[in-house]
């Protein structure tokens, strides 16, 4: 009898870019040829050696991210997929995504992505504006964008998500208006977009040297032009910051989102396995000096722990989260474990409820979404 493999993520991490973003807080650094085969070659090991583990999991998405994973060589990432490939066992309609930066792939590395199943491509682009490129420390333009995404059609990728990023220093709403008609009026416009304030992350350049940013107010204006433009054009927000044409809501970070198990390789990445979250070392010496075998912060979640995760992670989704399957997860009413809090928060009108025959369903409103940092707290036992 067939025993049926439960659905798994896979993350792998490559942490190499040609040069760090003023903005950026990401394990990413420059490095040499003979640092990146170190790398790669315990990175291929680690997938390789974990996947023993892992043999009663189907792979149903892998997302290859950074750093910039697209300064690999097409050899060097049919290396890094080929051991996945090799090892675990892959479902027929897997999500294979790679993490692209303007500037760094060719017309023949895409179309070598394309040859080896990936699927998915999200290019950093951030603003369609010059000047605001070059202050963020970005090694493209515009026009280098355009060439690229031009390319990945060419190229055959019919599922393209682009990063955008707003209440950047300097920036105006008509600036970030233009940006936002530029990524719109592409032939064919992406499926996806991600679209993120800034937030001055510590450690890094902005951080430092406290660039002036846009005030709240327009702050404020973008993020709902962000809303009303998207919507107007087609895309459903299913997340706080993530915006799809039907059917093109990114399958990988819905699992974060869900709570589904993942496994995280090479530097600095992060798993949960069950009721089981660790990560690997985020020293490079460390990482490669074991391949990736002693991993870090090993933690057995409790059942407090992971019903507060599945709330303020199931409430990141505009959907929000099922009644049922909280029940059917723990054992226990969600009136029960949050009712008082829900009761309070539905009195406010950050949270709704929609009830059908089958399940209840618990969601931010509109002005939940705008709060959500302070509406998932209340969800702290």
């Amino acid at each position: 009898m067939r025993t049926e493999k439960k659905p798994l993520s896979l993350y792998i991490h490559i942490p190499f870019c040609i040069r760090k973003c003023r903005y950026c807080d990401f394990l990413s650094f420059p490095a040499d040829q003979d640092k990146r085969e170190l790398y790669l070659e315990c990175l291929s090991q680690e997938i390789g050696r974990k996947a023993q583990d892992l043999t009663g999991y189907e792979v149903q998405t892998v997302f290859v991210g950074g750093g910039t994973p697209s300064l690999l060589s097409v050899s060097e990432m049919e290396r890094i997929l080929g051991t996945v490939t090799d090892n675990y066992s892959m479902a027929q309609e897997r999500e294979i995504t790679v993490e692209a930066n303007p500037g760094t792939v060719s017309p023949a590395k895409l179309s070598g992505y394309v040859r080896m199943g990936v699927n998915r491509l999200s290019l950093g682009l951030q603003s369609a504006d010059d000047a605001e490129l070059a202050m963020l420390g970005r090694i493209h333009t515009y026009g280098d964008f355009l060439t690229t995404y031009e390319a990945a059609r060419r190229a055959g990728f019919s599922n393209i998500n682009v990063d955008l990023m707003s209440a950047l220093p300097g920036q105006t709403v008509q600036s970030y208006r233009d940006t936002l008609s530029r990524v719109l009026s592409l032939n064919p416009p992406p499926e996806h977009i991600s679209a993120y304030s800034l937030i001055l992350e510590e450690g890094t350049w902005f951080y430092e040297h406290r660039p002036e940013l846009p005030d709240e107010e327009t702050d404020r204006l973008m993020y709902q032009m962000t809303c009303a433009v998207l919507k107007e054009k087609g895309y459903q927000r299913y997340e706080i910051s993530n915006y799809a044409r039907p059917g093109f809501e990114c399958r990988h970070n819905k699992v974060y989102w869900t709570r589904g198990d993942y496994a995280g390789f090479g530097l600095g990445a992060a798993s949960l396995i069950g009721e089981t979250r660790y990560s690997n070392s985020a020293s490079f010496d460390a990482y490669v000096k074991t391949c990736g075998e002693n991993v870090e912060n090993v933690e057995t979640l409790s059942r407090e722990d992971q019903m507060e995760e599945f709330m303020f992670l199931g409430l990141r989704l505009t959907r929000g989260i099922s009644c049922m399957d909280f029940e059917r997860a723990f054992g226990r009413s969600f009136w029960e474990i949050y009712g008082r809090t829900a009761q309070k928060l539905l009195g406010q009108g950050v949270l709704l409820c929609e009830k059908s025959a089958e399940d209840e369903r618990i969601f931010l409103s509109e002005y939940g979404l705008d709060v959500s940092n302070a509406v998932m707290a209340e969800f702290l036992l």
